[in-house]
């Protein structure tokens, strides 16, 4: 079992996990201090050495963006980096297209960087890199980075640094620190995890990293060894046979899950390996069906363009309220969306009437290219009516997108219903919140499967740095045990909360929270219509509370980290509202979503210390109520 983090690692801006180089999380353990990272507090810059990847530059990108700025920029340039050229055009391609829109036209140019190792003789035996490098007018910042936050498609902190290893090769004794910004996270146009107002310039190196404390900073072996030890590392020679592992685990055609490493890699990946039938609940999904990429909103962004690029071109459709970037990116991208927030069965109904007066108007014309929808949906964990809209999709001819990063494939067989599924593999697929992945699945059974496969035989491309895919490989290879050790605890205190909520009718005089959101409560029905028989309810839940007061109270009383992302081994809770829509808060609540709700994600701590740190956060809660 996991051990609480005791207190004196509770630090704002300090890395979650605590010592992790790479740690995908940051430390917000008040709500004042959320708040001020929202509005831009220079208390919270200065020592904020971590934060979400999309959101927050991790000091080895900025340092290789500076040297890139250095060596290929013009006078008042910046640049963004990416792994391929054709997502660096893509890019561009926004940027230039934005800022049309803005009528504030602009522009922006390419480099191709192919960086070798220094001072070895050639041909050497590390690998080379083409790093490819967006260029554009500082007045464009604002635009581009856009772009960086709704896609996922950035190179990874991991790349940065082999980047760095091959321009500069440091002293084994000369000090790494642990991830820092040299710049304030992105002020996006969708707010989250955004600042209201930037204490520093928006440069990637314009000001000077934030002073580390003597926890933030290791040497070179201790960074290397901490890598290895906790994260089990590998030799980026075995990055093939970590992701071929991996799409067999998620494509669940494994016989027996091999956890040892082979001499080129993982067993689970090796060409010999026993595959079977998958237990996905589709006929003849195989590996092949799975594809990986960097990041879990990379593989939204990237579902999204091949609906766009294999059906003719329509509005999409995003049913119930989503995580935040993905409504973004359906709306910046391709024609446009169809909101339908709450995701009621009512609902339904009225998008039927929308497409029906759509043919009518052009009954030659695709009404719908796609409907995307969370099963079930972050953070009011609502299960949409999957059936009705399966039956919908397969009466108007269109594909059904289905995010199970909440559910996970442990818990839930949504495959049969869609066409696609797409996950972050950054949650609990990894679960130690050191590694950024995602995947995409086409079903074999759907009706279009073999013009979406056409699509992606022709347009894929693996930008998954090997590095990155080794240790989200070796995280996996115990996530089913650790999934079912959450879901019990994530029942065990949801039970405990509801038995003191409003809604769980209560019967004390004056209760703190007023509903607790959890697939048990919320549609239940609709859940469990696609529920595995072993599979739980999942390590995520949100609370309502009856006054602004005692949300605060149950927040900062709160013994677990506290900091933005989800399906960690360890507890993490965050005021999902103020850090995803804090610029839009009344547009939230329309949908449900209180500016004083309290998302949290439960881990692997010991069930009794669990509790009793809940019990803990409810007693403040009640006492200000």
């Amino acid at each position: 079992m996991t051990a609480l983090y005791p207190p004196s690692n509770h630090l704002p801006g300090s890395a979650l996990p605590p010592f992790t180089p790479h740690a995908i999380s940051v430390s917000l353990p008040t709500w004042a201090d959320n708040v001020g990272y929202e509005e831009g507090e220079k208390r919270i810059f200065d020592v904020m050495v971590s934060g979400y990847p999309r959101f927050f530059i991790h000091s080895s990108i900025g340092k290789l963006a500076r040297i890139c700025e250095q060596k290929f920029g013009a006078s008042n340039e910046q640049c963004l980096l990416y792994p391929s050229k054709k997502i660096a055009d893509r890019c561009r391609s926004f940027i230039l297209d934005r800022a049309s829109l803005a009528s504030t036209p602009t522009h922006a140019r390419l480099v191709q960087y192919h960086i070798c190792p220094e001072d070895t003789p050639s041909p050497s035996s590390q690998p080379t890199v083409e790093l490819h490098i967006v260029l554009f007018p500082t007045d464009a910042w604002s635009i581009a980075k856009q772009f960086w936050q709704h896609t996922g498609l950035g190179i990874s902190s991991r790349l940065a640094d082999y980047c760095l290893s091959l321009l500069s090769p440091e002293s084994p004794n000369s000090p790494v620190l642990s991830p820092t910004s040299t710049r304030a996270p992105f002020k996006a146009l969708n707010k989250h995890y955004s600042v209201k107002r930037a204490p520093q310039s928006p440069s990637f190196g314009s000001a000077l990293p934030p002073s580390s404390s003597p926890q933030d900073v290791l040497s070179k072996d201790q960074s290397t060894y901490l890598e290895e030890r906790y994260g089990r590392n590998l030799p980026v020679s075995a990055g093939s046979y970590a992701k071929r592992a991996m799409r067999r685990r998620i494509a669940g055609v494994l016989v027996r899950d091999n956890w040892e490493d082979c001499p080129q890699g993982p067993c689970a990946g090796a060409h010999d390996v026993e595959v079977g039938p998958s237990h996905r609940g589709v006929r003849d999904v195989t590996e092949d069906d799975v594809y990986l990429f960097s990041t879990g909103m990379s593989a939204i962004w990237n579902s999204h363009q091949l609906v766009q690029g294999a059906r003719p071109p329509a509005k999409s459709v995003c049913f119930g309220f989503p995580y935040t970037d993905t409504l973004k990116v359906l709306q910046k991208w391709g024609p446009g969306c169809h909101f339908f927030g709450h995701g009621f069965d009512s609902d339904i109904d009225t998008l039927e009437t929308i497409i029906k007066q759509e043919l009518s108007a052009n009954p030659s014309a695709l009404p719908i290219a796609a409907l995307f929808v969370e099963l079930p949906s972050n953070p009011l964990l609502h299960s949409a009516n999957i059936s009705l809209l399966r039956a919908l999709a397969d009466k108007y001819d269109f594909l059904i997108v289905i995010d199970e990063t909440v559910g996970n494939l442990v818990n839930v067989d949504v495959l049969q219903h869609a066409d696609i599924v797409v996950s972050s593999l950054s949650k609990i697929f990894s679960g130690d919140a050191n590694a950024m992945g995602g995947s995409l699945i086409l079903n074999p059974q759907g009706r279009h499967y073999a013009t979406l496969k056409a699509y992606m035989s022709t347009n894929y491309e693996d930008t998954y740095f090997d590095e990155d895919a080794i240790f989200m490989e070796r995280n996996s290879r115990n996530f089913i045990q650790r999934i079912h050790i959450i879901n019990e605890n994530a029942l065990a205190v949801c039970e405990y909360l509801r038995s003191r909520s409003v809604s769980g009718g209560t019967s004390i005089p004056s209760p703190a929270i007023k509903e607790v959101f959890y697939p048990k409560y919320v549609t239940p029905e609709t859940y469990l219509s696609f529920k595995l028989p072993e599979g739980g309810f999942g390590g995520l839940f949100s609370l309502t509370f009856t006054s602004f007061a005692a949300s605060k109270a149950f927040f900062d009383n709160m013994p677990f980290q506290k900091g933005p992302s989800l399906g960690t081994n360890f507890t993490l809770a965050c005021p999902y509202t103020v850090l995803a829509h804090y610029l839009e808060l009344e547009w939230a609540a329309e949908y449900g979503v209180e500016e004083g709700l309290v998302r949290i994600s439960v881990g692997m701590e010991e069930r009794e210390g669990l509790l009793e740190g809940f019990k803990v956060a409810l007693r403040a809660a009640e006492a200000a109520t």
